[in-house]
């Protein structure tokens, strides 16, 4: 896949195939991206739990909440659809940049997946004393993000927006996700800002 295909098509999954584990050569690829992350001041402040014993993924589940926009018996994933895989990530000390710094590992991390088909659902709205207690994640650490990973069971589309204003992912019929993006007029803009 090259790469704006691959930029194009990692979307948000929220609907795996929990009969079947992440791949290790997607476990490694992932691994080696986030080491690869680039870093403010190359301090490298992030460390990432990866969650695969399957018991564990089940224990986390239900302290990650997803898809806020739809009600929740269309955004949270069903037995038989769970991630089978997490990653964590966490730091000791947080500084001006460390939300830059997970982003870019969050991106890396994401993309390294779907390289292997691996679908992934960053996720900022999870239980994080709860998630901490269950992987003994100490005190003196603090958990910024998770992502659920796993082989989607659903598709997940870029649509232009039925009007400028509603900029709202939805399910078609099939419960695919469709994810409205703005035209670029709206976003980028060449030398200088538009007057308002």
């Amino acid at each position: 896949m090259n790469l704006m295909k691959l930029l194009e098509t990692r979307r948000t999954y929220r609907r795996f195939d929990q009969s079947r584990p992440v791949s290790a050569a997607a476990f490694n690829d992932m691994a080696l991206a986030l080491r690869w992350s680039s870093s403010a001041g190359n301090l490298q402040p992030l460390r990432c739990v990866f969650v695969t014993d399957p018991q564990i993924v089940e224990a986390v589940f239900p302290h990650t909440h997803f898809a806020a926009l739809l009600p929740k018996e269309l955004g949270t994933p069903k037995p038989g659809e769970h991630p089978t895989m997490y990653v964590v990530l966490t730091y000791e000390k947080k500084t001006k940049w460390t939300d830059t710094d997970a982003g870019i590992a969050l991106s890396n991390l994401t993309l390294a997946a779907w390289g292997h088909g691996v679908g992934s659902c960053i996720m900022d709205n999870i239980d994080r004393p709860d998630i901490a207690e269950i992987l003994h994640i100490p005190e003196s650490v603090t958990i910024h993000s998770a992502v659920a990973l796993g082989y989607p069971t659903h598709t997940s589309q870029i649509v232009e927006p039925k009007t400028p204003a509603d900029l709202k992912y939805f399910l078609d019929a099939q419960k695919n996700y469709k994810v409205p993006k703005r035209p670029f007029s709206e976003f980028i803009f060449e030398n200088r800002y538009p007057e308002v």
